[in-house]
Formats: C-alpha cells, structure tokens, sequence
C-alpha cells in the first residue's frame, strides 16, 4: 500500500507539473528538461546497481542484527555515492570534454544533483525492514517541496535549468534527514566502507544492473534518440504525450512490486497454486490494461488540453499513437514474475538485451526515415 503511496504521489506531482512548466518555460525547453531528465534516470540505474532488488533481501536478513544492518547500510550507501560520482564525472566530461548534449548542457550539469538524491534514497533499507510509513509521508513531502519551488522560482525559459536541480536538491535535503531517523532513531550506526564487501556486492549485482540498464533503454531511450532528428519543439510535444504514457506504464510494475512476495512464498510451498494464482491475476491485469488503453485513446485531446491548456495537434496525435503501450507493457507481466520467483538471472539479461539491441536498431532505423 505503502508503495502503491510513493508511485500514486509521483504521478499525481508529475502531472500537476506538466502545464506549470510548459507555461513557464515553454514547450521546447521543457522537452529539453525532459531530455536531461531521460539522461539522468539512465545513468540513476548504475547508480542504482541492482540494489533496489537485492538489498531490500539482505536488510530483511538481518533485521534483528544490528551490527549486520549497519555494516551492510553503511557498504550500499558507499558504493552507491562512489557509483554517483562517477556518473556525474562523466556527465562533466561529456559536456566540457567532448562538448556533447550541445542544446541542453546547462541543464544536464545541474540536473546531475539527482544522482546523489538517488544514492541516498533510502527506500530499499525501510522495504526490508518492512517500515515504509516515513518512506511514503517523507517522498510526498519531497515532491510538494519541489512543486511550490516552480510555483515561486521557475518564471521563464532562462530558469530550466533549475527544474531538475530543484528535484534533486529537495530529494537530497529529505534523503539526509531520513539517514539522520535510521541513525538515531533505529540504532543503525555508520561504519568505515568495506571495500571487499562493495566489491562482492557490485560483482553478485552485475547481471541485475545489465537487465535493468537494457530494460531502461527498451522503454525510455525513444526520447534521446528522437532528438538527433527533430527540433526542440517537436521534442517536447512528443516528450508530453510520452509523459503521459510512462504514467499509465507504472500500473504494471505496481502490480509485479504487489504480487510479488506472495508468487515467491507460492512458487517454493504450492507450484501449482503458484500457477493459479499468477493466471488470475494477469487475465485481470490484461483486461484492465486494455480499457486503459482504449480510455487513453479516446481522451487524448482531452488529456492534452488539460496538460498543456492549448490544443497541440501533434501531441494528441502521439499520445494516441502510443495509446497502447500500457496494455502492451502488462502482457510482460507473467514473464517477470517468473523469471524473479525462479531466479532465472541469466534468461532476464538476455531477454532484456535482445529486446534492448532490437529497440536502438529499429528506432534509429524507422526515426531517421519517418521522423517522430
């Protein structure tokens, strides 16, 4: 429930910031904060390391052991802020160095305060300690921050490059004092990095972080290669119909994070119930992913008009087109829990890199022939 509370504010400030944005900024910078934002989150998943998915495990291990927890706690946040740093050198280096991401630089230099937010985001250590009612009240909190900072900050095109700096600065400020409650209120101390503990950790993750790095770019690099091709402007236009999209794409990871411990203790105690179980769920998950799409078709121009408060043609035309992503994207649902609850690491990065090559080829291929 707790989960479903992050994702639901997550969207719900996403879609609240989309008109405020775009009457600020303007269409073609907030496709350009779009794009930075597409950049970061890619470079969030090495950040990220595949600890999302394996330490929330390890803290529900060793929730009575508090000499454990701190050790533990204390090597992810290490590596995670090593791993952080090295994100940000090679933003810093692909943007003085080498001179790329020439229309959005700026932008992409403050954003990169983000990935320290995401090193510190405590959220894996309270899912294993199964305490995620700070998490949840702590993340809105954060994204209100973050919306009454564009309400009083953000006024015109020049100031985008405050937008991502600002999420991240917030995320960052909450993210401290959550470390400072697991600190003094959960007895977890802080202790010199284990550097062959960090090592073992990224070696036992690194098949996790190829699967999520490829999954990443199947679902989200469309933006950043669409914008070798078209101007600024088609950029946001197409990146707010997307927006909309990756909304509705949440539904089915929240199903995956809802059903998941319940398939993993079927799958070792009752395989057949496991099975059973898993079909109930997913013809329900596909038919309500179908009306999803079929509602999102319909209220395209709607849904624009809202957003944007002008008529984008174009917009509505893309949002319809992608319509069917959402249903599309529950269709995967039977295969992930499966391959998670059979620990099937090998099958999930390859199935996730064929996918991934199959994407970049196809979409540069169709993108330079036909445009967005």
């Amino acid at each position: 429930m707790f989960l479903a509370i992050i994702q639901s504010s997550n969207v719900l400030i996403s879609i609240i910031s989309m008109p405020l944005l775009i009457q600020s900024i303007g269409v073609d910078q907030f496709g350009l904060v779009n794009l930075s934002l597409a950049v970061i989150i890619l470079l969030n998943i090495l950040v990220g390391f595949g600890y999302n998915l394996s330490a929330p495990r390890e803290v529900a291990i060793n929730q009575g052991d508090k000499t454990a927890l701190s050790h533990l706690v204390s090597n992810v946040f290490s590596a995670k802020i090593l791993l952080a740093t090295i994100a940000t050198l090679i933003i810093l280096i692909s943007v003085f160095g080498l001179n790329l991401f020439k229309e959005y630089q700026m932008i992409l230099v403050f954003s990169s305060l983000m990935l320290f937010s995401e090193a510190t985001l405590p959220l894996w250590f309270f899912q294993g300690m199964e305490k995620m009612k700070l998490i949840s009240i702590a993340n809105i909190f954060s994204k209100l921050l973050f919306l009454m900072g564009i309400v009083l900050f953000i006024h015109n095109p020049g100031q985008s490059r405050w937008v991502n700096f600002m999420m991240g600065f917030f995320g960052l400020s909450i993210n401290i004092f959550l470390l400072f409650y697991i600190h003094t209120f959960m007895g977890v101390r802080v202790y010199r990095p284990e550097f062959s503990a960090i090592r073992k950790s990224l070696k036992d993750n690194i098949l996790l972080f190829f699967s999520n790095l490829a999954s990443h770019i199947s679902i989200n690099g469309g933006l950043i290669i669409l914008s070798f091709f078209s101007v600024a402007e088609t950029l946001g236009m197409y990146s707010l119909a997307e927006r909309v999209v990756m909304v509705l794409r949440m539904f089915p990871a929240l199903i995956i994070q809802a059903i998941y411990p319940n398939a993993a203790k079927l799958y070792k105690s009752d395989e057949a119930g496991f099975y059973k179980f898993l079909r109930s769920v997913y013809f329900r998950v596909l038919a309500f992913g179908a009306f999803l799409a079929g509602a999102t078709y319909l209220t395209a121009p709607w849904t624009i008009q809202v957003l944007s408060r002008s008529e984008l043609i174009e917009s509505v035309t893309y949002l319809q087109l992608l319509a069917l992503v959402p249903f599309l994207a529950c269709l995967n649902i039977a295969n992930v829990i499966m391959m998670l609850v059979a620990d099937l690491k090998n099958l999930l990065f390859k199935a996730s890199w064929m996918m991934c090559l199959y994407m970049i080829v196809a979409a540069t291929i169709l993108t330079s022939m036909m445009g967005v």
